[in-house]
């Protein structure tokens, strides 16, 4: 309505806002306080963005440092493990550089673990990171930290994959599909393909409603903002995309089910280079699969 910025809200707190809504909002609601946070309710480490820069899900605090020991370490998203130098610690990642978010586990930081799951909890649980007997607890989050000290969340160790040499956060990629005029949800996960190492980028799409997949402009879309090896190569068109209790998408079952057309009932498309996105055939299924067609 014209009258949109005409109310008496004045912060909005919580987590989870995607930088394109936090901005929408700002635009149509007016000047509103947006502290957005970081946490778990097992985890010991937390963040709230004070500072107010869109997108950023936290900011670093010389103090709070002090009190609590966190690190962005180098994670082998292949292996699924932290990488280690030559002598066993982990490896600290650079401003600017992506990487795991561990936090130092002591009496101020206690992780008290899961109930009556001691695998799990063993699981959250680094040994070694940075000198011998050390424990941290394993967020199992990759975030980036800018120049200013704001922490930006990337993915959930599972959720990046790795194609020709390179890692790919599916958060990011589906970020640049909702910038697509007809997409109304965009869901992304590596998925495996005989004969090639890695995996390769798929999207399950939900359309906007009474709007059609336009293949051509999708495929410009993502040629002009992300590298090669980032472009879904497949796209599945859902009625709905699943998601759990809590809102977090699945991934997993659709990784599993991959891109043949024999099993999936719902519209599937290739990405064919210079050309864009195609309806997916058995013959070009078949292609893939058999090595006939290099991806």
């Amino acid at each position: 309505r014209d009258n949109d910025k005409d109310h008496k809200v004045r912060l909005a707190v919580g987590n989870g806002i995607r930088e394109d809504t936090w901005v929408e909002f700002l635009e149509r609601f007016g000047n509103i306080c947006i502290r957005e946070c970081y946490g778990a309710t097992e985890g010991n480490v937390g963040f709230i963005n004070y500072g107010g820069k869109v997108g950023a899900v936290g900011r670093e605090h010389f103090l709070y440092k002090m009190a609590c020991k966190y690190a962005l370490i180098r994670f082998d998203t292949e292996k699924e493990e932290p990488v280690r130098d030559s002598r066993g610690f982990c490896v600290e990642v650079p401003r600017g550089e992506t990487g795991l978010l561990v936090a130092k586990i002591g009496k101020r930081t206690p992780f008290s673990g899961y109930a009556k799951d001691k695998q799990q909890t063993d699981k959250k649980k680094l040994r070694d990171v940075f000198e011998k007997g050390d424990m941290y607890f394993n967020s199992g989050d990759l975030l980036k930290i800018d120049d200013e000290g704001f922490l930006f969340f990337q993915d959930r160790i599972g959720d990046t994959f790795r194609w020709k040499g390179e890692n790919v956060a599916t958060t990011e990629v589906a970020d640049h599909l909702l910038a697509v005029d007809f997409v109304e949800e965009a869901n992304v996960y590596g998925v495996k393909v005989p004969g090639h190492e890695g995996r390769i980028g798929m999207a399950a799409l939900k359309l906007k409603e009474n709007m059609d997949f336009d293949g051509k402009a999708l495929y410009q879309h993502v040629k002009n903002y992300l590298p090669s090896y980032a472009r879904p190569r497949f796209v599945r068109i859902q009625d709905a995309l699943v998601v759990t209790s809590t809102f977090k998408q699945m991934k997993v079952k659709l990784a599993e089910e991959g891109f043949n057309p024999a099993l999936i009932k719902d519209p599937l498309f290739y990405l064919e280079d210079n050309k864009g996105y195609i309806p997916m055939t058995q013959e070009l299924f078949n292609c893939i699969a058999e090595g006939r067609l290099r991806l």
